[in-house]
């Protein structure tokens, strides 16, 4: 499964705003609920009952929160570049900038974690962080998502 399977262009924010990680965490709930017609409400309880299992801020300003959703028929993703970091309980202490949502259907276990690790596995590169937060608009970030995709 590619990268370019869940996030799709329109699944981009550049600049979003929360004070912290509860109200971070409700505002990526509202916009995935938008684009998977699965309320909010579920979706939000979903990834705080992820958290509370460990923070899925995976250091260097990056978190990826994740939940399995009943009712998805596809993984879905979401990219946020924050306008003001957030303190996410990372692992390293520091606060995020870069959050990428995974939402995936609750029968795909394989997927969620294929998915998973080839997102780490990009927000691991110095280069691809660093050009996600200089782009200049969502379509540039996107772009940075899928240009390693063959």
């Amino acid at each position: 499964m590619k990268v370019s399977d869940c996030i799709a262009p329109g699944n981009v924010e550049l600049d979003l705003n929360a004070s912290n990680k509860t109200r971070l965490l409700k505002a990526l709930s509202e916009s995935a609920s938008r684009h998977v017609g699965v309320d909010e409400r579920e979706i939000l309880a979903a990834l705080q009952n992820r958290e509370k299992l460990g923070s899925t801020g995976i250091g260097a300003g990056i978190a990826l929160p994740h939940a399995p959703m009943p009712g998805l028929e596809q993984p879905f993703g979401l990219l946020a570049r924050l306008g003001k970091r957030v303190d996410f309980d990372s692992i390293d202490g520091q606060p995020v900038d870069l959050v990428c949502l995974i939402l995936t259907p609750t029968e795909s276990c394989s997927a969620h974690l294929t998915l998973l690790a080839r997102i780490a596995r990009l927000l691991r590169s110095p280069e691809a962080v660093a050009k996600l937060r200089a782009a200049s608009s969502a379509e540039q970030a996107y772009a940075v998502l899928t240009e390693a995709e063959v």
